[in-house]
């Protein structure tokens, strides 16, 4: 399969993104043209940033799964759609080709319409990285449902938050889940976040672990029983059919929770068509994929980057998705590299955390595989420092493989800022230039356009692009309010950026309070609220502090209640706490107990000064004659953990 708009050289880059900010809605027609239409659009955009309202291919109609699957079977019908590598390496590996995929899909279809799912329901998916859980997500889509994925480290409590938000009916499990050594007994948490849940109709458990399970009577069902009856109707005499639901271009495809500067998740709603186009026009051009080339993208499912990039983007374009199960250090840290040899991984994208954490084990690992196959190497999450940009480059890539640097959001649908692999200059710790399609502006603190180069300012986008987000699900005011309302006609990414002399966009962090550790933004108030809840707990602030390994870490200020007889022992109760509540990947790194917060007159906890003595930043906290007790600031100083 040939694509016509996949860019080849720096001219091309420029006459695209031209085109692209000077006739927008010519510019994306022709590349929609390139895809499966059952009915054609009439228009190709209509906007605005106030209300907010964006509508990309309005009155088209289509089915996302024939643009990854059917569109697919003639020429490619036994091409690895997906190779499943599991957790254990001596575990068999799994090839799907695209036909067993669209038999596959069109059972979980069958099965879902058994079990009375319809067009336009949410189905909550908590599932371990293994192949059930791309059909799962194809099976919802092929008939229209909307699709939830929770990620596999989360709480019961964080579960039920997001199942009551998306009103959900019906959940897709496993038994359990393989996290290295670890089994994590996914269906007993989910049972436990539908303690009072009354809106839960069905539980289909896929069997992975055979760890013993609570089956209820009514409720519960096993995904073998359920997809044998259903392949015995959606195949007949060799021939595999399930018709695909006509859904409108701005139909749910699916609700995606992400943590905010509030404490409840948001649940990020994107569409069909746009994010179709934009998933697949970002994965061709990004990463320059060619149809015989092997792609390994290391993310969680859980996440925005395994639905656009292991999921929609590479299998819309005919291409081969490698899917882990395991984690990069399990059983040692040599586990990436052996997984590029063994099945010659062409291109590898994967996030600057687990690139520091397998920097930190030597190269000892690394020296024990060819890593002759790869030709694209990418980063995805946060900004990749220049040290761990150096490290890929020269012992993952043999300085021979470009590195495509992507900045994007959960919001964003795909890729918005990165080189394009080969084609566009990189940078160590740049994002580079903008995708076709991306309009980004520099803003003061006022909403000011900061003009020219060398600038710095907040990263805003003044105009739309098919894969961005539409709404948050059931409260669409507070879509308004997050990204279109601080800085007025324009989408606020909440991070902070500069352009450099040659038009370079480098990402400087978060300007909200929003920390990303690992690649995965947490809310302050999120972690505050769960600290909180704590026995003996008074009051929380939350701020992030530079973290070697993780990008960035949780410092917590707590104030307690009463004598502090051991405070290791506390300091781990309040940390099971939040694991109890949110999942352990919001636990705070440190924890410090303090008696007071600096707090201005008005109530307000100055986060700055409490982030400036986190960095260990203390010669210069700036003023702090607004406070009402500026004593506290040099107790939290005597006090600060290093």
């Amino acid at each position: 399969m040939k694509y016509s708009y996949q860019i080849k050289s720096l001219d091309e880059y420029k006459n695209a993104y031209k085109k692209s900010v000077e006739q927008p809605e010519s510019f994306w027609a022709e590349i929609a043209d390139n895809f499966l239409w059952l009915k054609k659009w009439d228009s190709v955009l209509e906007w605005n940033f106030k209300d907010p309202k964006v509508e990309w291919f309005k009155g088209a109609k289509l089915n996302i799964t024939e643009n990854c699957i059917d569109r697919h079977l003639k020429e490619l019908g036994e091409k690895p759609a997906i190779i499943w590598e599991p957790n254990n390496p001596d575990e068999r590996v799994r090839i799907v080709t695209y036909n067993r995929l669209h038999k596959r899909v069109c059972q979980v279809a069958q099965m879902l319409t058994n079990l009375g799912v319809k067009k336009g329901d949410r189905v909550c998916i908590y599932m371990g990285m293994v192949p059930e859980l791309a059909y799962a997500i194809l099976g919802c889509a092929r008939i229209g449902a909307i699709h939830s994925v929770i990620f596999g480290g989360f709480s019961a409590q964080s579960i039920a938050d997001r199942l009551n938000d998306a009103n959900a009916q019906f959940i897709i499990t496993c038994d359990g889940s393989y996290r290295g050594e670890k089994v994590i007994p996914l269906k007993d948490v989910i049972d436990d976040a539908l303690v009072g849940n009354k809106t839960i109709k069905k539980v289909i458990v896929y069997t992975r672990t055979r760890t013993p399970v609570s089956m209820i009577k009514g409720r519960d069902v096993w995904w073998e029983d359920e997809m044998e009856y259903a392949e015995h109707q959606v195949e007949k005499n060799g021939i595999v059919q399930f018709p695909a639901t006509s859904m409108d271009a701005e139909d749910p495809l699916f609700i995606l929770y992400t943590s905010g500067s509030t404490g409840k998740p948001k649940g990020v709603v994107h569409t069909q068509a746009g994010y179709m186009v934009w998933t697949n026009y970002t994965f061709l051009n990004v990463f320059q994929y060619k149809p015989e080339q092997v792609y390994f993208c290391t993310a969680d499912i859980g996440w925005i980057t395994g639905h656009s990039y292991i999921v929609y983007g590479p299998l819309s374009a005919g291409a081969t998705s490698l899917m882990f199960e395991g984690i990069p250090t399990w059983p040692d840290a040599g586990r990436f590299w052996e997984i590029v040899d063994k099945h010659k991984v062409n291109i590898l994208y994967t996030a600057p955390t687990a690139i520091r954490s397998l920097m930190a084990h030597g190269l000892e690992h690394v020296n024990k595989h060819k890593l002759n196959s790869l030709e694209v190497l990418g980063s995805v999450g946060e900004p990749i420092n220049e040290e761990a940009w150096q490290w890929y480059y020269k012992n993952i890539g043999k300085e021979r493989c470009p590195i495509v640097d992507t900045w994007w959001q959960t919001e964003n649908g795909g890729i918005m800022i990165s080189t394009l692999a080969g084609v566009t200059p990189s940078k160590p710790s740049f994002a580079t230039l903008p995708l076709p399609g991306v309009q980004p502006c520099l803003v003061d603190e006022h909403g000011n356009e900061i003009l020219g180069n060398e600038v710095s300012g907040n990263l805003c986008i003044k105009f739309p692009w098919p894969g961005m987000i539409r709404t948050t699900y059931g409260d669409h005011e507070r879509c308004r309010t997050t990204y279109f309302a601080t800085y007025e006609n324009m989408y606020f990414t909440g991070d902070g950026c500069l352009r450099d002399a040659n038009g370079d966009y480098r990402i400087t962090g978060r300007v909200d309070d929003v920390l990303n550790v690992s690649g995965h933004r947490i809310g302050t108030a999120e972690v505050e609220n769960a600290i909180n809840m704590h026995t003996g707990v008074v009051e929380s602030a939350v701020v992030g502090f530079p973290h070697d390994i993780k990008g960035q870490g949780i410092y917590a200020y707590i104030i307690y209640e009463g004598k502090l007889t051991d405070e290791d022992q506390t300091r781990k109760d309040i940390m099971h706490t939040v694991s109890k509540l949110i999942g352990s990947i919001a636990k705070p790194d440190k924890i410090q107990f303090v008696k007071g917060l600096p707090k201005t007159r008005s109530g307000k906890i100055m986060r700055r000064i409490l982030r400036k003595i986190a960095e260990r930043e203390t010669g210069n906290l700036g003023d702090t004659s607004a406070l009402l007790d500026p004593s506290v600031v040099e107790d939290i100083k005597a006090g600060a953990i290093q």
